[in-house]
């Protein structure tokens, strides 16, 4: 084990953020890209690139949640994570590269269907950064102990990631999205495949401020890989907030894929309603009087409920964003259009950054992780909802986005911190894989319903009130999740050091 990792270092958080940065830093890069590719080199229409960017959702579904469960169980060159970090990152390299040469994918392959092309190279991507994502963000807490020291590995791997982020924001605003693509690709792939192996992982989770020796006796002979594996039904049980967002992102692929859809829009309301059900059910329930492992599953499903419409709005913007651009500026080519668009998720990424290092975690510390997170989930939205009605100019939409970044800076930190403090350490690759789906849930309805409204209206600052009501929403969510209590203060022992 290295020296900075014992005494948990600034350094040794720098390290360990270097794999989620990776991941951070492809997704950044299709998030700067992949809409402006498709749109002017492609001319794909608003509803066939939400397609596309349901994609990644699907992914997530899939990726996050079964690769977070397999890696609480394996250990494979010393390391539970370590291996699926390097995989998802080539691929994930492999697949940047693909973006900018699709024509020539599709002529090589003697395909007319660029549309089908896209989707495979977007869905293999987002597989990519979806099997490495989960491991990323569960390592920093199999390494780090619950409180203060927890909060300042997610915080930092915000800074750490939001500093590439930004920095590739600005290659694409100055150089191009093309020159974005091959240089964001080499920085993954050094990210994934280096700073993994100067981590030493715990053999044994859950068994923090324990002697290391004592640790080793306890466990002779025990498979330090137990199987934990969670059934089909305690899953589905674990998100059942999310229920209303499942329902209707399989009849959105089902409506999209098939042409098959309900008269009117009953369906969507149906969703709708359902959702707000089983999200406000799940902010009443009361944790006190409940067992641990109950009053555990209680908060858990909390916070899948708070967090969940925040990336509606989130996910909305990335998407359409040079739609509202578009029509707020008309007079703007193709090309200034990208750049405006990247102009603006510089200024969001800048202070994303800058502030949770800085400004969150010191304020976390002092007034609870939760009052700080819907703080700033209520400056997101008034920014959001600033830009709908004066974001007429560059210079006011970058200004104004600069707010917005204090609940993106938010978002991508901190409840990471508080829903790791609600669940079992030993189980943490699972439900962090759960977790997501409160992201990737909702941004199907981000992919399919939003932009159907989007695309369907004239007016597209209609996109920016959606975000704000989402945000909105899940700021006041969030005001009814308990602050999780930490159960330890000391360093983690890894055991069987090398």
């Amino acid at each position: 084990m290295l020296q900075i990792q014992k005494n948990l270092s600034n350094s040794f958080y720098a390290l360990l953020a270097l794999p989620a940065t990776a991941m951070g830093l492809g997704l950044s890069i299709q998030i700067a890209a992949l809409s402006w590719l498709l749109t002017y080199q492609y001319g794909l229409s608003i509803s066939d690139i939400g397609l596309v960017w349901a994609t990644g959702p699907i992914a997530g579904i899939l990726g996050q949640v079964i690769i977070g469960i397999i890696s609480d169980n394996v250990w494979v060159m010393n390391g539970r994570r370590r291996v699926f970090i390097l995989v998802g990152g080539v691929l994930a390299a492999l697949m940047l590269l693909a973006l900018p040469n699709i024509g020539i994918i599709q002529a090589g392959l003697g395909i007319e269907a660029i549309l089908g092309i896209a989707i495979v190279i977007s869905m293999v991507l987002d597989l990519s950064i979806n099997v490495s994502f989960n491991p990323t963000r569960s390592i920093i807490a199999d390494v780090t102990p619950e409180g203060r020291a927890r909060t300042k590995g997610y915080t930092w791997m915000q800074f750490v990631s939001g500093s590439f982020g930004v920095l590739s924001y600005f290659v694409g605003a100055t150089m191009g999205n093309i020159f974005l693509i091959y240089s964001g690709a080499v920085l993954v792939l050094l990210f994934s495949i280096i700073p993994p192996f100067f981590i030493k992982e715990p053999r044994y989770l859950g068994r923090y401020g324990e002697d290391e020796d004592e640790i080793t006796k306890s466990m002779e002979g025990q498979d330090p890989t137990p199987a934990q594996y969670a059934s089909l039904y305690e899953v589905f049980m674990n998100i059942r907030p999310l229920w209303g967002f499942l329902l209707y992102g399989i009849y959105a692929i089902i409506k999209r894929l098939s042409g098959f859809e309900f008269q009117g829009y009953y369906f969507e309301v149906f969703a709708l309603g359902l959702s707000i059900l089983l999200i406000v059910h799940a902010l009443m329930q009361k944790e006190e009087g409940k067992s641990a492992e109950e009053a555990g599953k209680i908060g858990f499903q909390k916070v899948l409920a708070a967090h969940s419409f925040s990336w509606v709005g989130v996910q909305s913007m990335f998407i359409y964003f040079f739609a509202f651009v578009e029509f707020q500026i008309p007079d703007l080519s193709s090309d200034s259009i990208g750049s405006v668009v990247n102009w603006s998720f510089f200024t969001l990424n800048l202070v994303a950054a800058i502030i949770p290092v800085l400004i969150l975690e010191p304020l976390a510390n002092k007034i609870g992780r939760i009052k700080t997170h819907y703080i700033a989930l209520f400056f997101m939205a008034a920014g959001y909802a600033i830009i709908a009605f004066l974001g007429n100019s560059p210079f006011v939409i970058y200004v104004l986005m600069m707010v917005v970044g204090i609940g993106w800076a938010s978002i991508i930190s901190l409840p990471f911190a508080i829903m790791s403090q609600k669940v079992a350490q030993n189980q943490m690759g699972l439900y962090m894989g759960l977790f997501n789906l409160s992201v990737v849930l909702p941004q199907l309805v981000s992919s399919f319903a939003v932009g159907e409204i989007v695309e369907g209206v004239t007016q597209k600052n209609v996109l920016l009130m959606i975000c704000a009501a989402t945000v909105l929403a899940s700021a006041v969510a969030w005001m009814f999740v308990k602050e999780p209590e930490d159960r330890m203060t000391e360093n983690p022992v890894l055991a069987e050091e090398e």
